[in-house]
């Protein structure tokens, strides 16, 4: 078509969609079709990163899923106010992001807790579960005072008055590493249960000056720690002699007096 000066004027005119052969439009399709497909996974990956992203910082960047609670297991000498002033979590400091191990180290100080287990529950709470030492002898540690210590010698709690059902240990400074501690708690495991029925102390000037003191004001010489299963059945069997003091320090050459 030409204009009036003589040039030519075009139109685009857009072909109707039967002008397009069929099989121009299922190339297209499939084109199309190929194109989705390929996007499709990069799509879902965005998405799964941003939901995980968000819960992240949901979990760990937010006091939405924080400490609410600290719930504590097992406490009676202790109570669970001191428990949880040793946990020192702050509260809404996100649960995810506290640590155990630092909490365990923290409850694990107090003198009374033998074993501490911690654990999360979700969605606010920590959970404080501890098994407190249990007392096998109480050591006379000054007037109308005795430390009592557990199956390893530590000392973790001063009562003003013995237990009745505790043997005394005497020993100079109580404790785990102390040898002399250590050499009384072995002699208590060996002993009959007619030598405990009978025993009032034990006393520990060295490791290897152990006395067993008995009622009705008898004594066993006990020397060291070592041999205590014989030594332990041969005073035994030698209760019922007549004499104040039994040695059993030398098992094989036993001397009462």
């Amino acid at each position: 078509m030409r204009g009036a000066g003589g040039g030519r004027n075009w139109r685009l005119v857009r072909a109707d969609t039967d002008a397009v052969p069929p099989s121009v439009r299922r190339f297209t399709a499939r084109a199309r079709q190929r194109r989705l497909r390929a996007a499709l996974p990069w799509a879902i990956g965005a998405g799964v990163l941003l939901v995980s992203g968000a819960l992240a910082w949901l979990v760990y960047a937010t006091p939405v899923l924080g400490v609410r609670d600290v719930h504590v297991i097992g406490a009676e000498l202790l109570t669970p106010s001191q428990v949880q002033e040793a946990v020192a979590v702050p509260r809404d400091e996100p649960l995810a992001r506290v640590d155990l191990d630092q909490v365990r180290a923290r409850v694990r100080s107090l003198a009374a807790v033998d074993r501490v287990v911690v654990r999360r529950s979700w969605p606010s709470t920590l959970v404080v579960e501890i098994v407190e030492r249990t007392p096998v002898a109480a050591v006379p540690t000054g007037p109308q005072q005795f430390a009592l210590i557990d199956r390893s010698g530590v000392p973790y709690r001063q009562v003003s008055r013995r237990p009745s059902d505790l043997p005394l240990v005497k020993v100079a400074a109580p404790g785990s590493a102390d040898l002399n501690t250590r050499s009384a708690l072995t002699v208590l495991g060996a002993l009959s249960a007619e030598l405990r029925g009978q025993l009032v102390a034990v006393s520990v000037v060295a490791p290897a000056q152990i006395t067993l003191e008995l009622r009705k004001d008898r004594t066993v010489v006990w020397g060291d720690n070592t041999e205590s299963e014989r030594k332990s059945q041969v005073a035994t069997a030698l209760l019922e002699r007549a004499g104040s003091q039994i040695d059993v320090s030398a098992p094989n050459v036993v001397t009462i007096r």
